[in-house]
């Protein structure tokens, strides 16, 4: 099939050089020339385990192709619309401005029996209004949602080999758009992947549902760890012991620092405004409470941090390992790293960030923070060292060489990654959101 993506940042850019790798010829089409002049000589413009690889391939192979200009569309038959839909300044809700306007530019070269299909994480409600509009100003095309269920660090085998697929598709035609869908999908549909075929509104809460049950499980696990401060109980072994329980897996139950990144935390805040617009508040107001638990553990790690430096962080030297809002990303958005490395600054610490694939985004967005190139590097003669990435290179650090660098042998294991056990051993005073002081 030839194929369109429009929106090529992480999503879109993984999605269309995937669809190359199952056998299709696509065009991506985004309005940021910087941005495809990067992919089309087949740069990654971020870091992604797997991309670079499949990237260059894609664009080597001939079949993979981007540009500026959304006339290159014309001859594709299946359009994806993969656009972000960020938080609005100052409110809770969705900014859907990128999904209307990539819809609206499609208009000019949509043929009767194309199939546009959304993969961007929207409110529900809003692939009835696209299908309408496209429907009236496009007479013959249909629309379909078909969510992303995308893991930063792990994009590409998500994208190649998810765990479901899920299609909304309109009341009439559905069974048409499967097909194109199935078509698309064809090398996962005929490995039996589970696939649930439903409504729009269905389609869209899939996603929202998924990253709100998410969060509220990280920030349970972390609302219990406020406990586990209060009585002297251990999170870590709490969390050991109740993922026995198939009921609850041990999945999404380290507790620490907290979630961040371009999903969880926009997603769940958009979910309780289109709530409150339905006139369904109530159903969702014990998210309000998994976004302050959340937020608390960024407050806790810096008074944390006071407390290992004697009560007083005014000149005292601070490495804080990581700052990418997890491991094997360079995504910053919503970092809890660099939020907790600022407050820091802020009272009067003197900070160091390092982190093998983020320090040039956080510099961009973060420059009154100072930066390292390796642990070593922001460690030297530190008064106390956070742990705020679970990076493999922080986990494999060795504690007695590591301990020759610092002032202090104080860490704070601000996501539970460290051996405890080691790292005391050595010398080092440990302390862990959640588990008692060593």
């Amino acid at each position: 099939m030839r194929i369109s993506v429009v929106g090529c940042g992480y999503l879109g850019a993984v999605h269309a050089a995937s669809l190359v790798e199952l056998g299709h010829e696509v065009v991506g089409v985004d309005v940021d020339a910087r941005k495809i002049a990067d992919l089309r000589a087949g740069r990654a413009p971020f870091y992604e385990p797997e991309f670079a690889e499949l990237l260059t391939h894609s664009v080597a192979s001939g079949r993979l192709t981007f540009t500026t200009d959304i006339a290159a569309a014309r001859d594709c038959t299946v359009h994806f619309i993969c656009v972000g839909t960020p938080q609005k300044h100052g409110e809770y809700a969705a900014d859907l401005r990128f999904v209307q306007d990539a819809a609206e530019s499609l208009l000019g070269v949509l043929e009767p029996g194309d199939v546009v299909v959304g993969k961007s994480t929207v409110p529900v409600g809003t692939a009835a209004g696209l299908a309408a509009m496209v429907s009236e100003k496009a007479p013959g095309v249909r629309l379909a949602w078909n969510p992303e269920f995308l893991r930063e660090g792990f994009a590409v085998r998500d994208t190649l080999h998810p765990d479901r697929l899920v299609y909304g598709v309109p009341d009439a035609d559905g069974g048409v758009v499967e097909e194109t869908l199935d078509e698309v999908y064809a090398p996962i549909v005929a490995r039996g992947i589970p696939k649930v075929v439903t409504d729009y509104a269905t389609a869209e809460m899939v996603k929202t549902a998924a990253n709100s049950f998410l969060a509220t499980k990280i920030s349970f696990i972390n609302a219990m760890a406020e406990l586990c401060e209060a009585t002297g109980a251990d999170v870590k072994q709490l969390a050991d012991a109740i993922g026995y329980d198939d009921r609850i897996g041990r999945k999404f139950l380290n507790a620490g620092l907290g979630f961040g990144g371009g999903c969880l935390p926009k997603d769940i805040r958009a979910f309780m405004a289109r709530a409150g617009e339905l006139g369904a508040d109530q159903a969702l107001t014990f998210l309000r409470e998994v976004d302050n638990i959340n937020m608390r553990r960024r407050i806790r790690m810096v008074e944390l941090a006071r407390e290992v430096c004697d009560g007083s962080l005014l000149g005292k030297r601070v490495a804080v390992l990581g700052a990418a809002f997890k491991p094997d990303s360079d995504d910053i958005r919503d970092s809890p790293a660099l939020n907790v490395a600022a407050q820091l600054q802020l009272q009067g610490a003197v900070v160091r960030v390092t982190d093998p694939a983020a320090i040039e985004n956080s510099r961009r967005q973060w420059p009154q923070l100072d930066y390292a190139d390796s642990a070593e590097e922001a460690a030297e003669r530190a008064d106390a060292v956070l742990v705020l990435t679970e990076w493999k290179q922080y986990r494999a650090l060795d504690p007695v060489a590591f301990g020759q660098v610092v002032a202090q042998k104080r860490v704070l294991d601000g996501r539970n990654a460290l051996s405890r056990k080691a790292w005391t051993e050595a010398g080092w005073t440990y302390r862990a959101l959640g588990r008692r002081a060593s």
